[in-house]
């Protein structure tokens, strides 16, 4: 007889009774998800469109010439707008970061002296919020704001605080802040058409910025000198430390963390500078990247939008340089 042969049953398998897997209980309901995920979601989804995508469209832009009239009617050139900005015959690169770089110089001498002011401000005299919300009311206005007021009430010709003290203000006897180009120093790169060099108007410029910069920076450091436990001043007393050295050795090291944040935010202010040159209606000898970006896109001779978009990109690469380099600095700093 035969043996049956007979096919194996498959059997489901059961798990063990221990190792069955849980269910993940959480504290927030479905509408609390929702509404998590929406809060969340659309900021997260606006700043991509308005930022991100506009960003990548720019540098895309730059590789082509586009007259920026017709859709689609681009053409592809690779990086030769990228060689027309740097090369040293291009005339109006090298000026206008030259504008930017005395920008940095004297922003950074500016918050020197915002230190300077927030320093005794901490020290409790008398009217001290009188003269916080003075020197602060500048930093809630606009740099274009800022631009036309010094241009009315400061550098008008005829009407200006600064032409009535010096008794310049009859016909023929005024003096154009805003307008006079005249270098007040200047010198020459070989290869380079134009000299570099620091006009009157742009000097004008800079202390316009300077009255906003001051009380921004000094807010800032205010609000450093108040977090200072005071122990510290005491033991730098007792070890016989004057208050120079005492600032030097002990507050401005422990106020680490703002110093970089003043850096990078004075950094980023002198690169991104455009609103008061441009109220200013972008006087000769004050043009800056930013300028330039706008003039090649729609300004007067306009329509290369490649060669704005080549502007715009270096722009932001020395913008990312300085945001890259603040925050390596603070993870790292929070990892040790």
């Amino acid at each position: 007889m035969e043996a049956e042969i007979t096919a194996p049953v498959e059997t489901a398998a059961v798990p063990p009774v221990g190792r069955r897997r849980r269910r993940r209980y959480s504290q927030l309901s479905r509408g609390d998800k929702i509404t998590l995920w929406l809060m969340a979601g659309i900021p997260t989804l606006v700043h991509v469109v308005f930022v991100w995508v506009p960003a990548f469209m720019t540098i895309s832009l730059s590789f082509t010439k586009w007259d920026g009239l017709k859709l689609g009617s681009w053409q592809l050139i690779g990086f030769r707008n990228y060689w027309a900005i740097f090369t040293v015959f291009d005339g109006k690169f090298f000026p206008a970061l030259f504008n930017n770089v005395l920008l940095l110089v004297f922003l950074s001498l500016c918050s020197i002296v915002g230190v300077l002011f927030a320093y005794l401000l901490d020290k409790n005299i008398r009217g001290s919020a009188i003269y916080q919300s003075i020197f602060y009311m500048p930093v809630v206005l606009s740099l274009a704001i800022v631009g036309f007021i010094w241009k009315s009430v400061m550098y008008s010709p005829r009407q200006g605080l600064f032409n009535v003290v010096l008794g310049r203000t009859e016909q023929g006897n005024q003096i154009d802040w805003v307008g006079n180009a005249e270098k007040i120093f200047e010198f020459h790169i070989p290869g380079l058409d134009t000299p570099l060099g620091l006009t009157k108007n742009f000097a004008a410029i800079l202390i316009a910025m300077a009255w906003r910069h001051i009380g921004y920076v000094m807010v800032l450091y205010l609000a450093g000198l108040k977090s200072v436990d005071p122990a510290m001043r005491e033991a730098a007393a007792i070890d016989g430390c004057n208050e120079w050295q005492a600032f030097r050795r002990v507050i401005f090291p422990v106020m680490k963390p703002i110093n970089v944040v003043v850096f990078v935010i004075t950094v980023i202010e002198a690169l991104r500078a455009f609103d008061i040159i441009f109220a200013l209606k972008s006087p000769p000898g004050t043009k800056v990247l930013g300028v330039l970006v706008r003039d090649n896109l729609v300004g007067e001779g306009g329509g290369q939008v490649g060669l704005g978009s080549a502007y715009g990109v270096v722009l932001l690469l020395l913008c990312l340089g300085f945001i890259i380099w603040y925050l390596f600095n603070n993870y790292r700093e929070v990892e040790t």
